[in-house]
């Protein structure tokens, strides 16, 4: 009799595909592919968003300018604009 179960205390702590194949959360079998994630392939240098520092490969999005101008600021010189949701 093949003995494939490594239990201890009670517990299995085997590879899982001992006693289950690869799964999805609804049951179907899953398959490996070499890009899993949604967008591009970045296991090559010239791909990768790096970033030292303060310094990045790619420019930083624009500042925000739209927004409402808020009530009773007083003499304030900076930060009268609100963005985001007023609930």
């Amino acid at each position: 009799m093949a003995t494939f179960s490594k239990k201890v205390m009670g517990k299995e702590v085997g590879d899982a595909k001992v006693y289950a194949t690869p799964h999805t959360m609804t049951g179907k079998v899953a398959t490996a592919s070499p890009n899993p994630g949604s967008g591009p392939d970045r296991s090559d240098a010239g791909t990768v968003n790096m970033s030292v520092g303060n310094i990045s490969r790619y420019p930083a999005p624009a500042a925000k300018t739209t927004g409402i101008v808020t009530r009773g600021n007083g003499a304030a010189t900076k930060g009268t604009i609100a963005r985001g949701p007023m609930a």
